[in-house]
C-alpha cells in the first residue's frame, strides 16, 4: 500500500519565482523547509518534485500535499 504524504502546511506557500529557475518542491511533507525540499524523505517512497518557473513572479506551492496540480495549490487544502 502506498504511503500518503504527511500535511507539511494547512495553507499554500506564496514564493517569489524567477524565470528558467528549477525549484525542488517536496513531495514527503516532512521537510523542514516547506514548501522546498530538505531531504527527509530520505527512506520514503516520496522523491521531490522538480519545477521550473515559466516566468518571474509569485507562485503558490502547495503545503497539504493533496494537491492535483503538483507542485502548485489548487485549494485541496480547503477540505483538511
Amino acid at each position: 500500500m502506498a504511503e500518503e504524504p504527511e500535511i507539511g502546511g494547512r495553507e499554500p506557500v506564496a514564493v517569489d519565482v524567477e524565470e528558467g529557475k528549477t525549484y525542488w518542491w517536496c513531495a514527503c511533507g516532512r521537510s523542514k523547509n516547506q514548501p522546498f525540499c530538505d531531504g527527509s524523505h530520505k527512506g520514503t517512497e516520496f522523491v521531490p518534485k522538480a519545477w521550473e518557473a515559466p516566468k518571474t513572479g509569485t507562485v503558490w506551492f502547495c503545503a497539504c500535499k493533496r494537491t492535483g496540480k503538483s507542485p502548485l495549490c489548487d485549494g485541496s487544502h480547503h477540505a483538511l
